[in-house]
């Protein structure tokens, strides 16, 4: 059976009750727009994660800031490529950093939904039904080569990833505030995986891939990483609650009815063009302008710009469109259909 491991430093109330508003925690109160001082506690939370970080993943920065862009957007992070690149290292350095509860779930092919939702279990001596929390109970979640798990398993993530509560035997149990899955996959080509469904595509923010490390970054990682892991050294950098005020600052970024016009016309013209048989969902729509909010803080910026977007379309888009045959046949990705769309949307001025 697939396994589930605690990795948390700290030990907090899984936020097990009644239905709650998703996505509900503690965390100070903003202003309506984000201020200097919001800013300030963005760019200095960002800067001691993505330092943490990169201490562990060499060569790799641009990963590491699209990493702490979708936590800071308050979505989730799908991590494909092949094995041994450092896929689940990535989502284990994060979890590592943050001084909060961490569950860790190796997906395998007999792994069972209430391995990861929890399980309702008679109590003989109170002579009732008690329910045991799975995995999913955590603020930061790692699913370690999820696509190895069946569809019926994966499925069990669908409800906790979109509206952050978990429904068992009629109960609704909200999760705790900050949320976050991060899921590793391998190429779907290789032995042994099942394709996420789209539905489940969806629900990710962002999908990331780490890639070979430049022959330089792979000397310095035999050099970090021969004879012990610097994860072993790495301590949190920041806690929950802080991360969940820098959620809610970075909601209040700025972004212009231009720049929401600007993503609407990319999600629309995805779904016309003939390169593609499934286009962006309002979802999309919806993480793009998140991430953009949140890029934009990580830049300085108390607004959005067009360049945020489309720094962010690829990561953001991409894995939820589906080819039409005829870009399969031209062994085209939908990375390269996101870079055409950009190329075919006109491009708004940067004004607030």
């Amino acid at each position: 059976m697939g396994t589930t491991t605690e990795d948390s430093v700290t030990t907090t109330d899984t936020g097990l009750g009644t239905t709650a508003s998703p996505g509900s925690g503690t965390g100070s109160t903003a202003s309506p727009t984000t201020g200097a001082a919001d800013l300030g506690l963005i760019h200095d939370v960002a800067e001691r994660l993505m330092g943490a970080m990169t201490s562990v993943i060499e060569g790799k920065p641009d990963v590491v800031r699209t990493t702490v862009t979708v936590l800071f957007a308050g979505g989730h992070l799908l991590i494909e490529d092949v094995p041994g690149v450092g896929k689940t290292m990535l989502a284990k350095t994060l979890a590592r950093s943050i001084d909060a509860t961490v569950r860790r779930i190796q997906f395998t092919p007999d792994l069972l939904p209430s391995d990861v939702t929890g399980v309702s279990i008679f109590n003989q001596d109170a002579r009732r039904f008690e329910f045991r929390p799975g995995a999913i109970f955590a603020n930061v979640v790692v699913g370690d080569e999820i696509n190895r798990a069946s569809p019926k398993t994966q499925s069990a993530l669908l409800e906790s990833m979109e509206e952050r509560q978990v429904t068992v035997d009629g109960t609704t149990y909200t999760l705790q505030a900050p949320f976050i899955v991060m899921a590793t996959q391998n190429p779907i080509e290789m032995e042994g995986t099942y394709p996420l469904p789209e539905a489940q595509r969806d629900r990710f923010m962002a999908r990331i891939s780490m890639g070979y490390p430049a022959p330089s970054a792979e000397l310095d990682l035999l050099e970090t990483h021969g004879s012990s892991s610097p994860l072993d050294a790495l301590t949190p950098v920041t806690d929950a609650e802080t991360i969940n005020r820098v959620v809610h600052a970075v909601s209040q970024v700025h972004a212009s009815p231009a720049i929401r016009q600007y993503i609407v016309d990319l999600v629309t013209r995805s779904r016309s063009t003939t390169a593609l048989r499934l286009g962006a969902s309002p979802r999309a729509a919806l993480h793009l302008l998140r991430a953009s909010r949140a890029f934009a803080a990580l830049e300085g910026r108390d607004h959005v710009i067009p360049d945020d977007v489309q720094v962010l379309a690829g990561p953001v888009l991409a894995h939820r469109l589906m080819p039409s045959s005829e870009t399969q046949l031209a062994r085209r990705t939908t990375a390269e259909v996101v870079t055409d769309l950009l190329r075919q949307v006109p491009v708004p001025p940067a004004a607030r």
